[in-house]
């Protein structure tokens, strides 16, 4: 479907337990191709961007076996190093299993990517930063190709703190020969799962959440289990959408910390917050909070959560956003319990 009709008046109430953070399961699903054996993941949400890693991985010759809670991803066959480029241009996030790919078998081939709503965001941060470690990029028609005899530690400044470029140079510095470190690195919280993840694999990895991260390379990795962090974005939404409706919501395995900001705002304008370890509890007030002289405290934020940050249940251009889908189905559910 093109679009959501949304018969309001209604409070949105009940308990939402949250999701594995998209943002943060796409890199590391990509990071178990440098694993030569099996990784066993749990809470990865169930969305059309993580089905699409896990075929671009059976495709380079790997096994995804999917059960009731965890992901068993076996990347020791692989024997491809060509990302097919109908995937590549279904999904955006696909580039990011680039580093893993030429970080252990110095060589990957792959066409620009696609498929995000924003528009056109180039890569070539990615590879400035991969020609940074020793890569040789060659680009013939919309076609690239990276080579290297060996990937050498090197530092890799950036132009600007890039989520996906960072991820990219971490991946493919892990196996590397020496030291590489990333200035005006991006900060996010997945960033630190991405580096939490690794370093449990074996890697040598320190300062992610600083604008400056260091990796020493190591020469190999270990089969690990690893629980994703919850999604900070599908938190932010449902709390305000609680605020927006005048509901009461409880949120279960989400990550307080990921939210000061928002939740600042939210007890700004009248809100009724509870926090606890893994939970949050919201209720809105018969009437918000409101500043002439500033902005509206929860227009503004859900300006930022409901709509820009990819979580805008009332207008979807994509047929296949499974992220929205799911947030669909949870508020469905939230209105049914009482």
């Amino acid at each position: 479907m093109s679009s959501y009709i949304i018969k309001g008046g209604n409070k949105l109430e009940g308990t939402v337990r949250i999701s594995g953070s998209k943002n943060a399961s796409l890199p590391i699903i990509a990071a178990t191709i440098l694993n030569k054996g099996t990784t066993t993941l749990y809470n990865v949400p169930n969305i059309q961007d993580t089905q699409m890693m896990y075929e671009i991985i059976k495709l380079l010759g790997g096994k995804v076996q999917k059960k009731k809670n965890k992901v068993i991803i076996n990347t020791s066959n692989i024997n491809k190093y060509e990302i097919p480029d109908a995937l590549m241009h279904k999904m955006r996030s696909s580039v990011i299993i680039v580093g893993s790919i030429v970080g252990r078998y110095k060589t990957a081939t792959f066409t620009y990517p696609g498929g995000c709503e924003i528009g056109s965001r180039p890569i070539d941060l990615h590879l400035k930063a991969f020609e940074k470690l020793g890569i040789h990029i060659n680009q013939n028609y919309g076609n690239i190709t990276c080579n290297a005899e060996k990937i050498i530690g090197n530092k890799i400044d950036f132009d600007f703190p890039s989520v996906g470029a960072t991820e990219n140079a971490i991946l493919a510095s892990i196996l590397a020969e020496g030291k590489t470190t990333i200035t005006n690195a991006a900060r996010e919280p997945e960033i630190i799962d991405l580096q939490n993840f690794l370093n449990k694999m074996g890697a040598k990895i320190k300062g992610a959440g600083t604008n400056e991260i260091e990796i020493e390379g190591v020469k190999k990795l270990k089969e690990i289990s690893y629980n994703v962090m919850p999604d900070r974005i599908e938190s932010g939404t449902f709390l305000c959408l609680a605020a927006i409706t005048g509901g009461k919501i409880k949120l279960e395995k989400t990550n307080p910390n990921h939210l000061t900001p928002i939740i600042a705002k939210l007890e700004e304008a009248g809100c009724e917050i509870k926090i606890q370890k893994e939970t949050i509890e919201i209720r809105r007030p018969q009437k918000i909070k409101s500043d002439r002289h500033k902005n509206n405290a929860i227009s503004r934020i859900s300006n930022r959560y409901a709509i820009n940050n990819g979580s805008n249940i009332y207008n979807s251009q994509r047929n296949n956003n499974s992220s929205r889908k799911h947030i669909w189905k949870q508020i469905q559910i939230c209105t049914r319990i009482k």
